[in-house]
């Protein structure tokens, strides 16, 4: 548990506008300005400007405020408190485990801080084939410098941990290069433990930036209080009616907590991520005459090969991911076969043992090797072919997300490509054993081996050990009603005052880790809110 200056219960002694949980009662109906569902990376930059226009804001959080006094580093309290179905989310088939945050900052505060500007590439693609003329990386640029600078954002500069220097050991062998990845931290201490919240304060996530800094303006928060559905008439919102929750997620069960609390506001953001976003959407019964609610929402499948070093790693310590290659997106048509990032996670105990296949004596084995072992990523760049459509996000019996991802051929393709890469990789690092995340594989002690075995192998969901923290579309934008559910001003087409400010937005994946196109993005589409609203000019920096 950290012993420094707690910037959330430092902003709670003073007054700090929160309710929820443990920190007391929601009232039944509020009436603001602007209601924002979620307090993520569009959630967090949305409250911070629109309170910097004089707006009164509330911020809606399903999950709970937890703070650097309550990181304490422990897998076992921080997967079940801070992410989404205690990071056991998955695909409608169970073939896809998704990582996503559940707390006041959303996945930004566990990310592990890769910061990238949305590549030329895919702008180009979304110009071309969803007529978003405005989204160009020149019109775009201010606004990615601006939350470059409130969030600290610049290329990692110490040296990387063996970990992410394997990665670039092996490519430069190969004649890959590789390069280092922007980080948005301030006063890093190098614990390795982003996913687990930082206990230092140095991860500049929305937590301890623009949401402390909404609230410092007066914004209120709702925590453990989720967003069910809008009341809809006459092509608007006139309403959010939201439930209590408990710690479990279920919905509270006694007393006042049962009763619906319902927001009313002049203009409503929708910002709980992809899956929840066209979730609520849906729960609501909201127009959606083309029927694109839901469908293209994308997830950079992501398919890993763990590896064995004589010499110590220990993946658990410094910086998550500093280097990266994206060779293997440059080396054809963004809309030819499917293209893939490489990076290295960090490994802890428990995501480690639950992700590596097998069982008894060879899992035995290789949870043995564990500071000896380094693992590569792959994100698979998907929604830039017509075979990597993205999933549809749908709702279970109990009105609850779910998102059905078919893993085509096409992304299977891919999936083997990015294994038999990542392999070669790590033999040229000078791996003695290279062990390919899938259920029939075995570990491999030569790179011909291992190929020939690989080429092999059935790409069949759920033989294939696939994971996802990237989750983009089902309220995708376009230039025209007929292609997506939201303008390009980030308002929904059928309901005039409805904006939607976070990852959903995307019409395709990024091909990168998406934060800072979520900042960039949001940042623009909010100012202008601000403007339409209240008639002034704010900026986030």
């Amino acid at each position: 548990m950290s012993q420094l200056n707690d910037p959330i219960k430092d902003g709670i002694r003073r007054g700090w506008k929160v309710s929820g949980g443990a920190l007391g009662p929601v009232a039944q109906k509020i009436v603001c300005d602007v209601a924002i569902i979620g307090s993520g990376a569009g959630a967090g930059i949305t409250a911070e400007l629109l309170t910097k226009a004089g707006l009164q804001v509330v911020i809606i959080e399903e999950g709970p405020l937890k703070s650097s006094t309550d990181f304490n580093q422990l897998e076992s309290e921080a997967y079940p408190s801070l992410y989404q179905e205690s990071a056991a989310r998955k695909t409608e088939d169970k073939a896809i485990t998704i990582l996503q945050g559940r707390c006041v900052g959303g996945s930004t505060t566990v990310n592990w801080t890769s910061s990238f500007r949305t590549p030329p590439a895919t702008l180009q693609f979304w110009q071309d084939r969803f007529g978003l003329s405005s989204y160009s990386p020149e019109a775009l640029a201010p606004y990615f410098a601006q939350a470059e600078q409130r969030l600290n954002i610049t290329p990692w500069l110490a040296a990387p941990n063996e970990n992410n220097e394997l990665l670039r050991r092996g490519a430069t062998q190969l004649g890959i290069a590789s390069a280092v990845i922007p980080r948005n931290v301030k006063g890093c201490w190098n614990l390795g433990s982003c996913g687990l919240g930082c206990p230092t304060n140095a991860k500049q996530s929305m937590l301890v930036t623009t949401i402390s800094a909404a609230l410092d303006l007066g914004a209120q928060l709702l925590t453990e209080v989720r967003a069910e559905r809008f009341e809809l008439a006459n092509d608007k919102v006139t309403a959010l009616i939201c439930r209590n929750i408990e710690q479990n997620s279920a919905l509270a069960q006694s007393g006042r907590a049962q009763a619906a609390i319902k927001i009313v506001a002049k203009h409503y953001v929708l910002a709980g991520g992809a899956i929840n976003s066209p979730a609520v959407l849906l729960r609501s019964g909201a127009p959606d005459p083309q029927g694109r609610l839901g469908t293209r929402t994308f997830l950079h499948p992501v398919v890993m090969s763990s590896s064995v070093f004589a010499q110590k790693v220990e993946a658990w310590r410094g910086a998550p991911q500093s280097i990266y290659t994206d060779h293997f997106l440059q080396t054809q048509p963004i809309d030819g076969v499917m293209g893939y990032k490489l990076e290295a996670p960090p490994l802890h105990p428990l995501i480690f043992a639950s992700t590596v296949p097998g069982f008894g004596q060879g899992q035995h084995d290789l949870l043995t090797s564990f500071p000896h072992n380094h693992t590569l990523l792959a994100l698979l760049r998907d929604g830039f072919h017509d075979e990597a459509p993205g999933g549809k996000v749908g709702l279970r019996a109990d009105h609850c997300a779910v998102l059905d991802y078919p893993l085509s051929d096409y992304v299977m393709d891919g999936a083997r490509r990015a294994l038999l890469s990542m392999m070669e990789i790590q033999f040229a690092a000078g791996a003695k054993q290279v062990f390919p995340l899938h259920e029939m594989a075995a570990p491999y002690t030569a790179w011909a081996e291992a190929r020939a075995a690989v080429l092999a192998l059935p790409m069949k969901p759920r033989l294939l050990k696939m994971v996802s923290a990237h989750v983009m579309g089902g309220c995708g934008m376009a230039s025209t009603e007929a292609q997506g559910v939201t303008r390009p001003d980030g308002v929904h087409w059928q309901l005039e005052n409805l904006s939607i400010h976070d990852g959903s937005l995307f019409p395709t994946s990024i091909g990168a880790n998406p934060q800072l196109s979520v900042y960039g993005a949001v940042n623009r589409l909010t100012q202008n809110l601000a403007k339409k609203l209240t008639g002034r000019d704010v900026a986030l920096a």
